[in-house]
């Protein structure tokens, strides 16, 4: 028996908050020796230097901190990120006529979580933004461009409040769109052609290609769209975390700004970290979805 559609809506939020949780808890640190080499590209040699001095300054505590704001922001984007995935498949179906059940070509989903992407960005910019200044305050206090920084999820938002308003908390949406809308084609396109090519190879329906694949399928796609967005992610950091200073350029001032004084390397600092990340937490986050999903949607078989 197929669930009402607004029972599916409510079982992908519930598995895509189950993935996004797996996803930050299995990369947060990583993720913030990336934030801060986004930020502050010249003042470490590289990931490894990153880490130890993060470590060595603020001992664990400040490898894992921003995990409270990249846990609600990982938990709230792929709740909606993946309920408006479901949600435009059903659409897409029944534009085409289709039944509510009906499978559609790995193309047809990839654009569906493209559109789906639009929906969860709103979500994750102010979230993201609380976090990006948490994991890169350390760095601003010791530069000098800051002073008595905030170091408390509350402290910021406060801050952020009092500064610019609730308008605040969506510095970088821009670039936000700019990265997710085209950043997750990439991202379920990889997802489901490698699920394909699993299920074809394993004479297996996708969603019984087991624990392997399924991680190896979300790592990949991981990979894909960090590579192909991870400029534009370099540049979203820089307008969240500088905003602080006062009013910050937009993404193609600030995009042209970085290319020429610093280069187009300073785009891709802290990519080593993302990409070994990447791997390990996509493949965790979809891992995640597709078993609590199964799990859900057997009480209604």
């Amino acid at each position: 028996m197929t669930p009402h559609p607004v029972v599916q809506a409510m079982i992908d939020l519930s598995a895509g908050a189950v993935g996004g949780a797996a996803c930050v808890l299995s990369g947060q640190p990583l993720d913030t020796a990336k934030v801060k080499m986004q930020t502050f590209p010249t003042l470490y040699r590289g990931f490894v230097h990153c880490l130890r001095s993060t470590y060595r300054n603020a001992g664990l505590r400040g490898l894992y901190r921003g995990t409270a704001p990249a846990l609600l922001a990982n938990v709230t984007e792929n709740s909606v990120l993946f309920m408006s995935y479901g949600c435009c498949q059903r659409l897409g179906c029944y534009s085409a006529g289709l039944s509510n059940d009906a499978v559609l070509s790995d193309l047809q989903k990839a654009c569906a979580g493209s559109v789906a992407s639009i929906f969860s960005a709103l979500v994750l910019c102010p979230t993201e933004l609380v976090k990006c200044r948490l994991q890169a305050m350390e760095e601003m206090e010791a530069s000098g461009k800051i002073t008595n920084g905030q170091r408390t999820v509350r402290s910021v938002v406060k801050a952020v409040m009092r500064n610019d308003g609730p308008l605040g908390f969506f510095q970088g949406l821009t670039t936000t769109l700019a990265r997710d809308v085209p950043g997750y084609f990439c991202f379920f396109i990889t997802y489901e052609l490698c699920r394909s090519a699993f299920a074809e190879h394993l004479k297996l329906p996708k969603d019984d290609i087991g624990v392997a694949p399924t991680v190896f399928s979300g790592g990949l796609a991981g990979a894909g769209i960090e590579l192909v967005v991870y400029p534009v992610d370099s540049v979203k950091s820089r307008i969240q975390v500088m905003s602080m200073m006062g009013k910050q350029a937009g993404f193609l001032k600030t995009f042209v700004a970085v290319a020429r004084t610093e280069g187009v390397r300073a785009l891709y600092s802290g990519l080593t970290p993302t990409m070994v990340r990447t791997f390990p937490a996509n493949g965790a986050l979809f891992l995640g979805y597709e078993a609590s999903r199964k799990l859900m949607m057997k009480h209604f078989d």
